[in-house]
């Protein structure tokens, strides 16, 4: 795995500052820290950092054709490499290494921009084309790989893998976007194509960019999207057969590699199948990891023990202290912009003990949004057949006066706790579930904002996000349509986000087969009824693992990596929750209310809220501030 940058000139051919498209490039030393290249003419600086993973005493980049016409810099794995290359071999193109980029290259050079549509696998790359004086940048179908842009007020554009290289360059405009930080607290992330700067954007999973120089209009254009359209009519047992099929061919493919590989293990469904499927297919036993939590009501590594002895893997395993929140000030170094989800200090120390072993892991990501794994999506269910049996002008005014009446309970045991699901059938079907994704409500962030930055946003609200997907979206039944939302906004904005910078600050490259883009596209087309059954999410992905996998690894309840906040926020971290959320960092923004912040702080610390969640989104906050100075 790899981090690439670029300078552009898009008005005429000036010199590229080459001490500057090397500090750009040397930012994202850790993403590619066994070589580094630059490659220079008059208008064009491009970049590469190499992480060695297949052909490694060649293949460094960026490369020139033999021609020396078109130079690309390229992030990512291709997995149908070999079939692509005998094709080009076919139609006259040499090769002189043996890896997957050579590959791009001469892709570019025989179908033009048509070549992204023949790659399977996870990339984000550029190519200039000196004969036609054409920049052309993509990234992969599911934005596995990051790729962030930038114009200039000079008329450079620049690009690269982390946001942290882009503002190496001084001319990088630094203004924040309002609407960026709504949608931060709204998701706790910020969603693509924004970033939390004015006109410094990520380019959004399946989308390419083609710049010529002398145009000054350009606009990202989608080649790809996951389509809900019906499969083939098969039965259960063909459905599950094939299912699992797939699934195994998308893992074997993936475990191509000159250097060690293995397999985040975390004892959950989705990571225990990869690692059946794996063991399946190697003569070896499988590298696996996963860490342990000292509370066993989040501990799953007596799960992830099971599947390890049962495939005989070579298992490691080390228990995280739960006061493990020393990795706090960094997050914000890792992400380059605010980013809230509190399972990243976690994911970080399992991508650390990865790399004790191997230098590539295959991880179980994407199975919940592709075969409705999360329990939100049966309650969304059940919601949206509350809504359908009552008439807005009953239900709305109905259940809003019962949610706003229902005390606030955090305190009480779950089956008391209704506040939220009354106040989510009281709005319509796409406010509903945001509302139930949200990690800080409408309430709190009306309460929490301050008068200045609501009249900045001039009425913007993060659901707004959903609601321009929702107009794309190829489907519209009720549980594949919250699928599709989940694809393209917390899939790619908070989990691959996490996972890309984590395993890259190791230099690890992490796999994902649940994300092969042809195995998307026909789950995608698969009943909903197959996905849910019966309260049961995944169900046909579980029962395809019946003969691979124990009944209480695939019929558990869901864990996931959890980190003890409140507590924290009481504890440990209160002087210093304390200091950063009342300090002047925070107060000199002007975006925030004090008197809400101290009230907050006072009645989480107090127990007679739970504020943890918006106390970690303001934390994080603060430490992107304190790092963009």
């Amino acid at each position: 795995m790899c981090g690439i940058v670029g300078i552009f000139d898009l008005k005429e051919k000036r010199e590229i500052n080459r001490e500057l498209l090397s500090n750009m490039n040397e930012s994202q030393f850790h993403r590619g820290p066994d070589e580094g290249g630059l490659y220079t003419e008059p208008g064009l600086g491009l970049g590469h950092r190499r992480l060695s993973i297949i052909d490694l005493s060649s293949g460094q980049q960026p490369m020139l054709s033999e021609d020396k016409n078109v130079v690309l810099s390229y992030n990512g794995e291709i997995y149908n490499f070999l079939e692509l290359r005998k094709e080009l071999e076919q139609l006259g193109y040499a090769f002189t290494t043996h890896c997957d980029t050579e590959v791009v290259l001469n892709g570019w050079r025989a179908w033009g921009e048509a070549c992204v549509e023949k790659f399977r696998g996870m990339f984000a790359f550029a190519v200039w084309d000196k004969n036609n004086e054409t920049l052309f940048l993509a990234r992969d179908r599911l934005g596995i790989k990051p790729l962030f842009y930038a114009e200039l007020e000079n008329g450079q554009f620049i690009f690269s893998s982390e946001l942290k290289a882009l503002k190496e360059h001084p001319q990088l405009p630094k203004a924040f976007d309002p609407s960026a930080i709504e949608e931060y607290f709204g998701f706790g992330y910020i969603p693509e194509p924004k970033t939390i700067y004015k006109n410094v954007y990520k380019l959004e999973p399946g989308f390419k960019l083609r710049l010529k120089r002398g145009q000054s209009h350009y606009r990202p254009e989608q080649y790809w999207d996951v389509r809900f359209a019906d499969a083939d009519s098969l039965s259960e047992q063909q459905a599950m057969d094939e299912l699992i099929t797939r699934f195994e061919e998308a893992v074997k493919i993936r475990m191509m590699a000159d250097v060690p590989l293995g397999a985040f293990l975390s004892g959950g469904v989705d990571s225990s199948g990869v690692v059946a499927m794996m063991a399946n297919n190697s003569n070896e036993p499988v590298n696996t990891c996963s860490i342990s939590f000292g509370d066993p009501a989040y501990n799953e590594s007596k799960f992830a023990q099971q599947v390890a002895d049962r495939y005989q893997t070579a298992h490691r395993v080390e228990q995280v202290d739960p006061d493990d929140f020393h990795l706090v000030n960094q997050l914000a170094g890792l992400y380059d912009e605010p980013y809230a989800d509190s399972s990243a200090l976690p994911t970080y120390r399992v991508c650390e003990l990865a790399k004790k072993q191997v230098t590539v892991v295959l991880s179980g990501d994407g199975g919940d949004e592709n075969l409705a794994g999360y329990r939100r999506y049966r309650w969304h269910t059940y919601e949206d057949r509350m809504r359908s049996i009552m008439p807005d002008s009953l239900r709305k005014p109905l259940f809003g006066f019962m949610g706003t009446v229902y005390p606030k309970a955090d305190w009480a045991p779950k089956i008391f706790r209704a506040k939220s699901t009354l106040e989510s059938i009281s709005r319509d079907s796409l406010e509903g579930y945001f509302h139930s994704v949200s990690v800080n409500s409408n309430a709190i962030r009306a309460a929490l904002f301050s008068d200045q930055l609501k009249s900045d946003l001039q009425g913007y609200q993060a659901v707004d996000v959903f609601r321009k997907h929702m107009g794309n979206a190829p489907t519209d039944n009720a549980q594949s349509l919250v699928q599709y939302l989940d694809i393209k906004t917390y899939l790619v904005g908070d989990i691959l986000t996490k996972v890309d910078r984590a395993s890259m600050a190791h230099a690890l490259e992490v796999r994902v087969p649940l994300l092969d883009h042809e195995l998307v596209e026909w789950m995608a087309g698969l009943p909903p009824a197959l996905k849910l059954k019966n309260k049961e999410g995944k169900y046909i992905f579980k029962k395809g693992l019946e003969p691979h996998l124990p009944n209480d690894i695939l019929y558990r309840p869901k864990m996931g990596f959890a980190v003890p906040l409140a507590s924290w926020f009481r504890g440990p971290l209160k002087e210093q929750v304390n200091s950063a959320l009342l300090g002047e960092t925070m107060s000199d923004t002007g975006l925030f209310d004090r008197k809400f912040l101290s009230k907050m702080l006072s009645q989480h610390q107090s127990g007679l809220r739970d504020y943890s969640t918006p106390i970690w989104s303001l934390l994080m906050f603060n430490s992107f501030l304190q790092g963009n100075n």
